[in-house]
């Protein structure tokens, strides 16, 4: 898995690719972790992911815990139809931000 961070207006973005497992989530998890008080919106750009596990789930759903406990916002961004279907078998599609 790859992470690569931009700025967008004053957005952190982090562009996940590849597979986000339990072995990838730790670093996706970190990388949160460092943004925690310098930023008030996350976008996920999650076009280039191609798996997720519900390790990555967990890290996508602290995250959205985190953001709306500061009252500030995480979105998932270019989900694509695999992913998506994830997201909806589990039920994670009412609890995420999905643009």
């Amino acid at each position: 898995m790859n992470i690569t961070e931009k700025n967008e207006g004053a957005s952190s973005v982090l562009m996940v690719e590849g597979r986000l497992d339990t072995t990838t989530a730790t670093a996706l998890e970190a990388r949160i972790k460092s943004l925690e008080g310098t930023t008030q919106s996350l976008i996920f750009d999650l076009s280039s992911l191609e798996y997720v596990s519900s390790a990555g789930l967990r890290i996508f759903l602290g995250a959205q815990k985190y953001f709306n406990s500061i009252k500030g916002s995480m979105v998932l961004r270019n989900v694509n139809k695999d992913i998506m279907e994830v997201l909806e078998l589990t039920g994670f599609i009412d609890i995420l931000t999905i643009e």
